[in-house]
């Protein structure tokens, strides 16, 4: 997979769970409602096989993406 998996949104958001922010948290800091960072974030590790959003830091750090 390469830099096109994600864009600037879907980076930014891996970027706060990385900082380790709960979803509250970083729903106020985007203005979205709990349950789009929800969705959003199992889309991202849908994405790349996954099952927690720490693995898609991970993995997204691997790639220096992050």
């Amino acid at each position: 997979m390469h830099r096109e998996v994600f864009d600037r949104d879907e980076l930014a958001l891996i970027s706060l769970f990385a900082q380790g922010l709960c979803i509250e948290t970083i729903a106020r800091r985007l203005e979205l409602s709990e349950r789009t960072i929800r969705r959003r974030s199992r889309a991202l590790c849908d994405r790349i096989g996954v099952t927690t959003t720490i693995q898609v830091v991970a993995w997204a750090a691997r790639r220096r993406l992050i």
